[in-house]
């Protein structure tokens, strides 16, 4: 069993629990003055768009999704409804009881820590309010790099803020996103988290047919690792 020098997770569905929209999105729609279901399936058609970042900024990135819905709210109603969009993306994120955890024991064990994930322009604004935060050596954020999962340049990214060669990287996601076999692609080991809460977890363009590593809880993670050798001065 190698011994990894970083562990690199996904967020949503893995250091989170299942994410599922919660009503908070429907005061978003409201503010917009389009239906709920209709800025749905907007914002589910056009994720890897969003998650991207080359629409702009989150106001931009709205006022597009709006033209895609077929409405044209305010400057103001904008602003309001980002504000709220934010709130309500917030409000679906809980982070796994076992996720500090394991962070911790992680960087006590002296391997380093990561965190690359696909996502909209609300995870890097909040993310620093998460009690996972402190204990993430690297953050790797879709919408900032302007690729999304499986492409190797966010992996790469996070490898080369860790100065590490992705072979020392073992990556770890629920399988959205193709993230796993782009993991590996990428040089790395990839393990899937397969939580039983994950049945309901929304996702896109999921690893169906991934044969690696599987884990029920992310505490498992701490079996696929070997203790780093201490350099003991002479």
């Amino acid at each position: 069993m190698p011994s990894y020098q970083a562990v690199l997770f996904d967020f949503f569905g893995t250091l989170t629990c299942s994410v599922q929209r919660g009503t908070a999105h429907q005061a978003t729609a409201e503010l917009l003055g389009c239906p709920s279901a209709a800025l749905t399936e907007v914002l589910d058609r056009t994720y890897y768009q969003r998650a991207s970042g080359r629409l702009g900024n989150a106001e931009a990135t709205l006022r597009w999704v709006c033209d895609q819905v077929g409405v044209h709210p305010s400057d103001r109603a904008v602003r309001a409804a980002v504000a709220s969009r934010h709130r309500a993306v917030r409000a679906d994120t809980r982070v796994r009881a076992e996720a500090v955890p394991v962070l911790a024991a992680l960087r006590q064990r002296g391997v380093r820590t990561g965190l690359i994930s696909d996502c909209t322009h609300e995870l890097p604004a909040f993310l620093p309010q998460l009690a996972v935060a402190p204990l993430l050596d690297v953050c790797v954020f879709s919408v900032q790099l302007g690729c999304c999962k499986p492409d190797p340049a966010l992996y790469r990214a996070a490898c080369r803020q860790l100065d590490l060669a992705p072979a020392e990287c073992l990556y770890v996601g629920d399988g959205g996103s193709q993230e796993l076999t782009g993991a590996v692609r990428a040089g790395m080991t990839a393990a899937r988290l397969a939580a039983p809460d994950l049945v309901d977890h929304l996702a896109f363009n999921v690893d169906r047919s991934w044969h690696g590593p599987v884990l029920t809880s992310l505490a498992e993670v701490l079996d696929l690792l070997t203790p780093v050798p201490c350099t003991v001065p002479a």
